[in-house]
């Protein structure tokens, strides 16, 4: 039973809604599982193969094949956890409007953290904040 107009219209505000709110999330939900699945099946094949690999290896008394076998499964298992990288997008980031323009999402744009390396501050400036405070009262 297909939807009226109305709820094709509550659906769609409830899309945008979602999108300006936690874009990850949307994303992730509108992507398809079709990769995933060859994804398992061929870390599923290599650790099969690295696994026969690794016992007639062992069988024969051939270390490197026993290796690559392991490297082989190793490698499977991996794939299987690792997902696929996404591209980003170059241009501007935001909500499309209901007129196709491009606007800026809700509650500003965010800007990328800035690594803290050294002593330049973060949470190891802290601590050795807090030890030379110790030390210079008596290691209380």
């Amino acid at each position: 039973m297909p939807l009226s107009e109305y709820e094709q219209r509550v659906l769609e505000q409830m899309e945008r809604a979602l999108t300006s709110d936690d874009p990850r999330l949307a994303n992730t939900l509108q992507s398809t599982g079709r990769g995933n699945a060859l994804r398992y099946v061929l870390s599923g094949a290599g650790v099969v193969v690295g696994l026969l690999l690794l016992v007639v290896g062992a069988a024969t008394s051939q270390t490197w094949l026993g290796a690559i076998g392991f490297v082989l499964m190793f490698a499977g298992v991996v794939f299987a956890f690792l997902g696929p990288r996404k591209k980003q997008q170059d241009g501007p980031v935001g909500v499309v409007g209901e007129d196709g323009t491009v606007q800026p999402p809700p509650g500003g744009a965010r800007k990328p953290r800035k690594r803290q390396g050294g002593r330049s501050g973060g949470f190891l400036a802290s601590l050795e904040e807090r030890w030379e405070n110790r030390r210079n009262e008596g290691g209380r």
